[in-house]
């Protein structure tokens, strides 16, 4: 599995955090999601996956609790790895991040996680902001497929 980011570093021990994040895509706008703290930084829509939770569960779950939306037909685009501090669980993660694709479907809320915001942006800027390599792979891929 492809890695991005910063590698493994010796000695230091890591949990592994699957996470299931959307690419949401409505006429040519995406909504991505804007997370002040612990870090000012923008992201796509998505996290954990809880034990015992599907990828699928989880990735509508998690949605909704960023962006306040709905979301219908995911489609699963593939996977990445990375190595990061988690301060908000103060602990290095492995994290596997599980891409989809989904519609859209209502948005029947604001942000249900506190220090969130759902951002509507056409594809460069959204490409330019988000903070890590993989989501910004991703994104790229995607759009090579439309």
């Amino acid at each position: 599995m492809r890695r991005f980011g910063n590698q493994r570093e010796a000695g230091r021990r890591y949990v592994l955090r699957p996470g299931a994040y959307a690419i949401l895509m409505r006429g040519r706008d995406f909504l991505i999601t804007h997370q002040a703290a612990p870090f000012n930084e923008f992201q796509l829509p998505g996290g954990g996956i809880d034990p015992g939770e599907s990828a699928i569960v989880a990735l509508h779950r998690e949605v909704l609790e960023e962006t306040g939306w709905k979301i219908a037909q995911p489609r699963r685009l593939g996977a990445y790895r990375r190595f990061s501090y988690m301060p908000e669980y103060d602990l290095w993660a492995e994290k596997i991040c599980h891409i989809f694709t989904a519609r859209p479907a209502r948005r029947i809320s604001t942000p249900l996680e506190p220090d969130h915001d759902a951002i509507w942006t056409d594809a460069a800027t959204a490409q330019r902001l988000l903070c890590n390599a993989g989501d910004r792979h991703f994104l790229r891929r995607y759009l090579r497929s439309c």
